[in-house]
Formats: structure tokens, sequence, C-alpha cells
């Protein structure tokens, strides 16, 4: 059984290998770095996720919000956020509170999709506001499950651990 943890990473300047080298040149703020144009214009990442992040019907991203159940204030927290995503964000997809550990989650929970870079841009941030005592896990959807809930997974918040062992099970069908 392989370690989750350990990849190969492919280089990230793949396809930037003939480019000239970039200027040493500061901006008028004297700290950040003068940057060549691109000549193909804005990055397509601005509309579109980049490779190998879903951009169909399953969504680029999910984001679990965790909760403790057994803390009242912070569930009714969690439901109250709940709603409030759901009346500021209904183009998103949004599924129902679990008050106890589903799946691979621990915790309570609910989750988001996300869908184009575009609504990833403008619910992220906002979570991160708004998000109160709460913690989020952000992570993509590219097929490989293991390593989006753990190497490639983001936190807002405090880290809730996530059962890499039973979805491995779910993955392989052992366990619905």
């Amino acid at each position: 059984m392989s370690d989750p943890f350990h990849y190969t990473y492919p280089s990230p300047l793949a396809g930037y290998e003939s480019h000239p080298p970039l200027p040493d040149d500061r901006a008028a703020d004297g700290k950040s770095y003068v940057n060549p144009p691109n000549p193909q214009g804005l990055s397509s990442a601005y509309t579109r996720f980049v490779e190998p992040i879903d951009n169909g019907r399953r969504g680029g991203f999910d984001v679990h919000v965790y909760f403790n159940s057994n803390n009242p204030s912070e569930k009714i927290f969690a439901h109250e956020l709940w709603s409030r995503i759901r009346y500021e964000f209904p183009e998103l997809r949004i599924y129902q509170i679990w008050d106890r550990p589903i799946g691979p989650h621990v915790t309570a929970m609910f989750e988001v999709n996300l869908f184009t870079p575009a609504q990833f841009g403008a619910f992220v941030p906002w979570l991160v506001v708004n998000r109160g005592p709460l913690s989020a896990l952000v992570h993509p959807n590219t097929g490989d499950d293991v390593r989006d809930h753990s190497q490639r997974a983001t936190w807002l918040g405090k880290e809730v651990p996530v059962d890499l062992g039973l979805l491995k099970e779910l993955i392989a069908g052992k366990r619905k």
C-alpha cells in the first residue's frame, strides 16, 4: 500500500523552459517585482479550473463545513450559516446538514460545491470572513479522492481529521 503523501511532482515550470529569464526590476512599491505581460492575455485559470480539476457536473471544488453537534451554540451557528449560504449563493449546490459523522467525515458537517473559478473566488473569501468558529475543508475534485482530501486539501480554521482509511474503503466499494 502506498503512502498518499508521497507523490512525484512535475516541475511547475513545465512548458515555460524556453521563456526568457524574468526581470529583477522592482515595482513602484519597492518590494514586489515587475512581471512581463502574458502574450496570451489573462490565464485561462480565471474562467476554467486547471487540469485535472473537474469542470463538469461534479464541480471543481467541495467545501465541507464542520461543526461540533454536541455544542449547542456551534450547532445553531452552523444551521444559520447553512441558511445564509443558501440565500446568498443560490447558484451553488448545497447539501443537507449532517448532525453526525458521515462517510470519512468524523464530525457533523454540510457540503457546498463550487463549479467555476468565479464561484470559488467569491465564496471562499466570503466563507473566510463569515465561518465564525467553524472549520472548513476546501478540496478539489480531480478523481483522486484520497489525494484531494489530504495532500491537495486546504483548511479554513482548525484542521479536522478525515478518515482516509474509510475513504479508501468507500472508494474500493467495501462500504456503502
